[in-house]
Order: C-alpha cells, then sequence, then structure tokens
C-alpha cells in the first residue's frame, strides 16, 4: 500500500514532464516549420546543390540525395509539408470524431447505439485502409481530408464513453432530477469536455493523422513531387537507402520525432508508460 500510494505522486509528475516534453517538442517543430524557407539552404527540389549520394559533412550535414539534393533542407521543406497537411486533417478528426461522439452520446438511446455500433465497427479497420479507399474514391487532393475521416472513428469512440461516463455520474444525475435541461447539461458538458480535453485530443489525433499521411504518401496515394512529404522522402530513397542511409535516415527522425512528440503532448496511455 505504502509502495502504491509513494508511486501514484510519482507517476503524475513524470506524465506532466513527459507531456511538457511533448509540447516543448510541437512547439519547437512549428518554429521549424514557420521557418523552413529561411533555414533551408535552397528551395525545395533544388537539384544539382551537391555531389550525388554524397554523405553528410560540413557542408551539406545531412548529405545529399541520389539528385544531389541537400538532404537537410529536403527534410525541412518536407517536414513543413506534413505538418501542413496534418493540420488540416486533425481538424477533420476533432469535428468528426471527437466532437460528433461527445454528442452522438447524449442522442436518444437506440440512436446513440446504432451510432456507436457502427462506427465502433470502423475503428476495428486499419485507419490506413480507410484512407486508401476514401483517396482512390475522391483523389489525391482529399488526402488530408481522407486521413482526418480514417482516423476520426477511434476519436468517436472514445469521445463517446467518456460523455457517456460524465452522462452516467452522480452530478449529471443530480441535475437531470433538479430539472436542469438535456441543451443545458449538453452545453456545460461540451464546454468542460473541451477546455479540459482538446489539447491532448488534438495532440492525439495529429499523431494518428501524420502516420496515415505518411504512410499513403510512402505508398504512393498521396504527396507528388516537387511538394514532397517526409513519408515520400522515405519512399524515394528505397533504390539506395542501404548504400547511403542518410537519405532516408534523416526523414525518418524527422517523422518520427514529429509522431512522439505529439503522442507525448497527448499523454500516454498506462501501458505506453510502461
Amino acid at each position: 500500500m505504502v509502495m502504491t500510494v509513494t508511486g501514484q505522486p510519482l507517476q503524475s509528475a513524470l506524465a506532466t514532464v513527459l507531456r511538457a516534453a511533448g509540447w516543448i517538442g510541437l512547439a519547437l517543430i512549428a518554429v521549424a516549420v514557420s521557418l523552413s524557407d529561411f533555414l533551408a539552404n535552397v528551395p525545395a527540389d533544388t537539384v544539382n546543390a551537391g555531389p550525388l549520394l554524397g554523405p553528410p559533412s560540413e557542408v551539406f550535414r545531412f548529405g545529399t540525395d541520389v539528385l544531389g539534393r541537400d538532404m537537410l533542407s529536403e527534410t525541412l521543406h518536407a517536414l513543413s509539408a506534413t505538418v501542413r497537411a496534418a493540420l488540416p486533417a486533425t481538424a477533420v478528426t476533432l469535428v468528426t470524431g471527437a466532437l460528433f461522439g461527445f454528442v452522438a452520446a447524449r442522442l436518444p438511446r437506440p440512436l446513440a447505439l446504432s451510432l456507436r455500433g457502427l462506427i465502433g465497427t470502423l475503428s476495428a479497420v486499419p485507419g490506413l485502409l480507410l484512407a486508401i479507399l476514401i483517396i482512390g474514391l475522391t483523389s489525391r487532393g482529399w488526402a488530408s481530408v481522407a486521413a482526418g475521416l480514417a482516423a476520426a472513428p477511434m476519436a468517436f469512440v472514445q469521445a463517446f464513453e467518456r460523455a457517456g461516463t460524465q452522462t452516467r455520474a452522480a452530478h449529471s444525475e443530480y441535475a437531470r432530477a433538479a430539472g436542469i435541461s438535456a441543451v443545458t447539461l449538453l452545453r456545460r458538458d461540451l464546454i468542460y469536455e473541451f477546455t479540459q480535453t482538446i489539447l491532448s485530443s488534438a495532440a492525439r489525433a495529429l499523431a494518428a493523422v501524420t502516420i496515415i499521411l505518411s504512410t499513403v504518401s510512402f505508398l504512393g496515394f498521396a504527396a507528388e513531387p516537387p511538394h514532397r512529404d517526409l513519408g515520400l522522402m522515405i519512399a524515394a530513397s528505397k533504390g539506395y537507402f542501404l548504400d547511403a542511409w542518410w537519405t532516408a535516415a534523416f526523414p525518418a527522425l524527422a517523422l518520427t520525432l514529429l509522431i512522439l512528440f505529439a503522442r507525448l503532448a497527448a499523454g500516454l496511455d498506462e501501458g505506453e508508460r510502461a
């Protein structure tokens, strides 16, 4: 018992530190994206900037690729493209997933359970496959929307369950017994939901849509040159990665940090902390 009581404050402190590290990391990435044109040595997709497949050096710190493009500049531009595509996708996930799930839980019970069952079934389908399906039915230009919609079912389920817990809480039962209208309760709970969880929900959605967008780009269903994102950069290095590791390693590192910082900012689940 003593160990459990002592461990709880430590776990809470660790979670706070991890969230802070996540948000600091995302802030640094936001600065890099905002200043990418300034920080990059050359414009995006500039060929013959250096030797072909040159390794990292003092002049080209991330090396060059098969077309002589500066990998540092290309990674910065691709990170910017990835984040700019992920932001609208995150907004789609928040609206069609988190917000819709929260409201759906307060609909008449038969309708609420039907929606929960339908969208819960969709959440069992890998988001990547849903995104590819949506892109196939539309076009590459809808990749951000497709990624947002593909990540929405899981966000819906999580928000629906949180809303159900709030609805069954003692204070909600008391409020209904006191004659407070359902609309007033919904407005109050919405304000609480989005002031307390909007940042973590947004960060979690950002991580999810970034994974989906980068993967569909890697597979050739999203970004196209010269507007390469990190997924497309990694895909372009497949032919010579074993001989020129830097052509994929640095874009992969940038992508890993973006997703990691987003997950840390969202707050890792209990199993992920172990």
